[in-house]
Formats: structure tokens, C-alpha cells, sequence
């Protein structure tokens, strides 16, 4: 089992998770995290962490769902080793349903 982010972090990219995670294995994109299942631990530190429940374990039904996303994006996006500021519009953004097809962006975060 490995965790995974979901379509929750789309628009809110709180990162409470990064600075938990003893893996070092978050990777952001502009608008979301993604977690490299490879390099996560399992110590499921990150997922209470996450204010809006957008960490999930792979086995759950969402997690099954999100984890080629996780997969592919952790190969493409840089990794982020301490947490940033959420977007100033984070709040907005914060339970709305079905953000994929609307706020997603492929393009890589600065993860500087």
C-alpha cells in the first residue's frame, strides 16, 4: 500500500503534508501534489495532515482512481522537500466537486 493525492489538492495545494513527510516524496505541479509510490513509506503521517482530505491510501476505491495520475506526475513534476504558501484563492477552492476537468494543469510547480 502507498498513499496517493487526489482531485481535493486541485486549486487548494495546502502542503501541511510536505513538511511531515519523512520520505521526501511529494512532487508538485501548479496547481496540486502528487506523491511518488515508489518513494513513499507508507507511514500515512501525511494523510491526517491534509486539511482537505485529498491524501488517500492507493487500496481505497478514490486511491485506485488517482494513482497512474501519481504515478505519472511524480515522473514529471520536480520534487518539494518544505512546504509553501497555499494559492491566496485556496479557500474558494476548498470541497468543491469535480475540479479535474476544469482547474487541472499538467504543468510542472517551481518546487524551489
Amino acid at each position: 500500500m502507498t498513499f496517493v493525492v487526489t482531485e481535493s489538492c486541485i486549486r487548494c495545494k495546502f502542503m501541511d503534508c510536505v513538511d511531515v513527510c519523512p520520505a521526501e516524496c511529494f512532487y508538485e505541479g501548479e496547481r496540486m501534489l502528487v506523491i511518488h509510490p515508489e518513494e513513499c513509506i507508507d507511514c500515512g503521517l501525511c494523510e491526517p495532515h491534509c486539511p482537505v482530505d485529498a491524501i488517500v491510501p492507493d487500496s481505497y476505491p478514490e486511491g485506485q482512481r488517482w494513482a497512474g495520475m501519481n504515478i505519472q506526475y511524480s515522473q514529471l513534476w520536480p520534487k518539494i522537500r518544505k512546504a509553501k504558501y497555499p494559492p491566496p484563492d485556496a479557500e474558494e477552492f476548498r470541497g468543491l466537486p469535480n475540479k479535474f476537468d476544469k482547474f487541472f494543469s499538467s504543468k510542472p510547480g517551481s518546487a524551489s
